[in-house]
């Protein structure tokens, strides 16, 4: 589990933006991954992504490491920002494109 939990620090200290999902970008597995990947996309936003069914340890080692039990997971600039329901909420209310600008994350 510690290579996981390194894993994991490494990806959210690396890049500014971070999903932990089921799937990837290009090709989601689940509802609730889709729906945060397809509000990134529209945000212009540039993330990586990591595809927790590929590593049970890494799928795990994220609801341990951040104590929240869902995927996906978003994190900006290294701050654990929510799952899809509140990623979705801010995004409807603006307050995603606000945090991505005081963070100092380039939209397009």
């Amino acid at each position: 589990m510690s290579d996981a939990l390194e894993s994991i620090r490494n990806a959210i200290a690396t890049n500014d933006v971070v999903l932990f999902m089921k799937g990837t970008s290009d090709h989601p597995q689940c509802g609730f991954s889709q729906m945060v990947v397809r509000i990134l996309d529209h945000v212009g936003v540039d993330y990586h992504d990591v595809n927790v069914l590929a590593d049970d340890a890494i799928r795990q080692g994220i609801k341990d490491f951040s104590d929240w039990p869902t995927i996906p997971q978003l994190y900006v600039k290294g701050e654990f920002v929510g799952g899809c329901d509140i990623v979705r909420e801010m995004f409807q209310t603006g307050e995603l494109k606000t945090l991505l600008d005081e963070k100092g994350v380039t939209v397009s």
